[in-house]
């Protein structure tokens, strides 16, 4: 068998071009499987998954997790306010925009939190700057070189079967929060880029794919010193090229997801998870939160997104058995100021709610809502540091030690419990 994937290799893979991958980063991620393939496999929390949402731009917090009975709320919010008797109701202060019913759903049925008040010290208005402290984990000076999931990835264990590690889905390139030292993460506007192609006529095509299947099937011994890199490396790509494939097939009788952009992503990656992929973390956006005119009518559409998303997502992935191993993270890298601003809209803030679905052991708010009364400059002053949400969904969450990616101090919120569950 050995001499017959040598051969394969001399003849065709390893002296021509006849295997390619569409997108720019793939190429990458084929090389690193390599060296993915040759790590042991996870230890504990190996099979638990984490998709992070990023709602780009700064989510108005104070109309999406709704303080209606809180005076200043009314004070600093004329035009935009949100009504007691329009909310979808929490507790008899704070309540979710109405828009937020499929996210109302999930904490009703003990699927989601809401951790209140969540920022960083000395808090900076700049997208760029905010983005960079949330997405690298570090209020240091200057642009961190690696993400915070980025370090989650180098230092975690990696499954044998060859597959990404990490996943962006997205438009906007690779975020800060999944570069790595050393762990490569593919960044694709579609799971089509991914797709394997086969140069050639059709006849060497079908040839060429033939073999390449009928090698996955083959014994997988341990390599030998000639065929160690192109064994790893091309037919963990193949492998995983061909189980995508599979996943960006259409289904008939499949999940039923709203016709939403995030939607859509979303369920491409439940489609993964359901699919057996080792990838545990995903990461993807929802853009348009910079609401500084005529906030009212995009913001409720956003939300409505977000929130419809969400709950398709978690009933597809309950439906299949998986929910209880998947956890998903919504952020913003900032809130919106207090008083709304005369154009109908609201600038730029400092403190604002997170979002969490998943197995928790802590469901509905979570934390106290920043007090009106001591604001900073106009803005909420925030109640619990953000890197303490990320503490819970590495060390707790992952299995990973969240000390030396988030540094110290930031202990976990305490969303899973001390078991992870």
């Amino acid at each position: 068998m050995h001499g017959s994937r040598r051969n394969f290799f001399r003849s065709s893979l390893a002296a021509s071009s006849l295997v390619s991958m569409g997108g720019a980063t793939v190429p990458t991620f084929l090389a690193r499987s390599a060296l993915a393939a040759s790590h042991p496999a996870a230890k504990s929390g190996g099979d638990r998954v984490l998709v992070v949402i990023q709602l780009i731009g700064g989510n108005d917090g104070l109309n999406t997790v709704i303080p209606h009975a809180m005076d200043g709320y009314a004070k600093g919010r004329k035009a935009l306010r949100i009504k007691s008797d329009e909310v979808k109701t929490i507790t008899s202060e704070i309540g979710l925009h109405p828009a937020m019913g499929g996210f109302a759903g999930l904490i009703e049925g003990g699927h989601a939190a809401i951790i209140q008040g969540v920022g960083y010290p000395n808090p900076d208005r700049s997208h760029f700057r905010s983005m960079e402290i949330w997405e690298g984990a570090t209020t240091a000076a200057g642009k961190p070189e690696t993400g915070w999931l980025g370090r989650a990835l180098d230092s975690a264990p990696r499954g044998s079967g060859g597959d990404m590690p990490g996943l962006h889905l997205g438009g906007h390139g690779l975020p800060l929060a999944l570069r790595a030292r050393d762990a490569t993460v593919p960044s694709l506007e579609t799971l089509d880029q991914f797709r394997l192609r086969i140069e050639g006529a059709d006849a060497d095509r079908r040839a060429s794919r033939d073999a390449l299947d009928s090698l996955t099937r083959l014994d997988r011994g341990p390599d030998d010193a000639l065929l160690g890199f192109l064994r790893r490396s091309t037919l963990a790509a193949f492998d995983a090229s061909r189980r995508l494939e599979a996943v960006v097939a259409p289904k008939d009788g499949g999940a039923s997801y709203p016709n939403y952009g995030l939607a859509r992503r979303l369920e491409l990656i439940a489609r993964i998870i359901k699919a057996g992929f080792g990838t545990r973390i995903y990461y993807t956006s929802l853009d348009g939160f910079d609401t500084h005119a005529n906030q009212a009518a995009p913001h409720r559409a956003l939300l409505t997104e977000l929130s419809a998303s969400l709950a398709a997502f978690h009933a597809d992935l309950a439906a299949d058995g998986q929910a209880d191993r998947v956890a998903t993270l919504a952020f913003s890298e900032f809130g919106r100021r207090v008083e709304e601003n005369a154009s109908g809209g609201t600038d730029h803030g400092a403190a604002a709610p997170v979002f969490v679905v998943g197995p928790l052991a802590k469901t509905g708010l979570v934390g106290e809502h920043p007090s009106f009364d001591k604001l900073d400059d106009g803005d909420l002053r925030f109640k619990t540091d953000f890197r303490r949400v990320y503490a819970d969904l590495l060390g707790p969450w992952l299995g990973i030690p969240a000390a030396p990616i988030v540094g110290d101090g930031h202990e976990p919120v305490g969303l899973f419990g001390p078991e992870g569950t």
